[in-house]
């Protein structure tokens, strides 16, 4: 037999010279490509140049907004970036010449040129988009000494998961604010038990000049005895309103240490405490020096607990906004598959209904969801688990139907060929064929589920998000460091399961 020979088919004659291209490319960038029939390569060139150059100038305006003309914008952006203005002019300016030579060389030799080019866009893209995302590397490790206390006690919060019995042993004192009146009497002193004298027993408290810079207030002696010796002991300052706080000097909180017979002398300046103008009469604080020391063993904290209690209760979140997910997911994955709603044009049209209901619910994240759900039934996880049921439904359907449409035609012929009819086709046809996809997908988003529930929690829908936005706001960094080494942990153990559960039915 001879051979068939196939031709080549014969590429097309530009529309005009290479030179003439790579001129027209400087004139109207794209347009050499274009009529050197590489049209998709001019619009992507075109567009990109046209896109960065808006993106150039919208930051030039917000760079100098004030400035009344382009030429003053730019002038001002460049003495407040030189090095952003000047860095991305640069590629713009070597993106247009590169665009001219680009045309020019796919002209003259009628095939792709280097791709160059797009290395030149995706740089151009990167300095905006570090300025646009305000990226400073510069703050961010100048700055991380002063982070690393939070940031340390976050990474290890363990101390605080702990906690101890303690017994207390105090003694205080009355100090008069001013000394116009006669002062609070000398307190009785008791045998066997703490005594605390203060000397003087009046005085003026701190106070802020007209540049808020501390005047310090009077300095008072502290002399104790009759406590625990070599021990710290701790100082409290009460006001007029009984409200109690730890009094500070030179940025630390006040505290000594008592000697071998149990006693201290100690200098204290009265701290500062704003006196509400309603307050009338004599105004009588109190001041305390107090021993806290540990009785038994370890128990666990109150955060400890509270965490463990919201992440059970994050964990039982994402189970029943997974099982409601499936349940109700299942049935309209059947209606969202096209080889099973394409017999006729009622079944189409309800395949493109419920596709497009999906898609929207699906494109609200959980966290919108949540904020609906949290207006709705109010705080607490039921929103939650709303939510994510939502989310899930849409989520699930679309991977449950596209599994529906990528299975083999082979058994549902051969179940059709029976005589059997669409319930029937379905459970001995298309079923058997789902279980280990649709087995692999809800474990899968059983895991998704868990990890946005923790973030959920952040706008009022349960879980160990809302305690641990809580934490955060009360700047508690060793409560909330507990809160996300469970939210880790929980996390790593739920892949580890579901990867095990998925290795048996998948």
């Amino acid at each position: 037999m001879a051979a068939i020979k196939t031709e080549k088919s014969t590429p097309l004659k530009p529309f005009v010279p290479a030179a003439t291209a790579g001129i027209l490319s400087l004139i109207i960038p794209g347009l050499g490509q274009v009529l050197g029939r590489q049209i998709q390569r001019g619009i992507l060139l075109l567009g990109s140049l046209v896109t960065l150059s808006g993106l150039f100038a919208w930051r030039i305006h917000l760079l100098a907004h004030r400035e009344p003309d382009a030429w003053a914008k730019f002038v001002k952006a460049l003495g407040r970036r030189p090095a952003f203005v000047l860095i991305v002019l640069s590629f713009l300016i070597l993106l247009w010449l590169y665009i001219g030579w680009d045309a020019y060389k796919q002209v003259r030799d009628k095939k792709k040129s280097s791709p160059f080019v797009f290395f030149i866009i995706i740089a151009a893209f990167f300095t905006l988009g570090l300025q646009i995302s305000q990226v400073d590397l510069y703050k961010a490790i100048t700055e991380l000494p002063d982070a690393w206390p939070p940031l340390s006690r976050v990474l290890w919060p363990w101390e605080a998961a702990i906690t101890h019995n303690t017994e207390t042993v105090e003694a205080s004192a009355d100090i008069l604010i001013g000394c116009e009146d006669e002062p609070p009497p000398v307190p009785e002193e008791i045998p066997g038990e703490p005594y605390l004298l203060v000397e003087p027993r009046c005085g003026d408290l701190s106070d802020l000049d007209e540049n808020n810079q501390i005047i310090k207030g009077t300095e008072l002696t502290l002399k104790g005895k009759g406590f625990a010796p070599n021990t710290e002991t701790l100082i409290f300052w009460k006001d007029s309103l009984g409200n109690e706080f730890r009094p500070r000097q030179d940025g630390e909180y006040v505290s000594t240490v008592t000697d071998g017979n149990g006693e201290f002398t100690f200098i204290l300046v009265m701290p500062y405490r704003l006196i509400p103008p309603s307050a009338k009469g004599r105004q009588i604080h109190n001041v305390s020096a107090r021993q806290i020391t540990r009785v038994g063993g370890a128990i666990a904290s109150d955060p400890l607990k509270l965490t463990i209690e919201r992440m059970i209760e994050t964990i039982f979140m994402g189970m029943m906004a997974t099982l409601f997910g499936i349940v109700f997911a299942i049935p309209v994955s059947f209606l969202a598959a096209r080889n099973l709603m394409s017999g006729s044009w009622v079944t189409l049209t309800i395949y493109f209904i419920v596709r497009t209901i999906m898609n929207i619910v699906r494109s609200i994240e959980p966290l919108i969801w949540a904020l609906i759900a949290v207006v709705w039934v109010g705080l607490g996880p039921f929103a939650g688990i709303i939510a994510l049921t939502l989310h899930s439904i849409a989520a699930l359907g679309k991977l449950y139907s596209e599994a529906i449409e990528s299975i083999d035609p082979g058994p549902i012929e051969a179940i059709q060929a029976t005589g059997a009819n669409k319930i029937q086709t379905i459970m001995f046809a298309v079923v058997p064929q789902m279980i280990p996809p649709f087995v692999s997908f809800s474990i899968y988003r059983w895991d998704i589920n868990v990890r946005m529930s923790t973030i959920i929690g952040l706008v009022g829908g349960g879980g160990i998000g809302f305690l641990l936005v809580q934490y955060i706001r009360l700047l508690d960094y060793k409560a909330a460091g507990i809160a996300v080494w469970f939210i880790a942990i929980t996390v790593a153990i739920l892949d580890y399961v579901s990867s095990e559960i998925r290795n048996k039915f998948v």
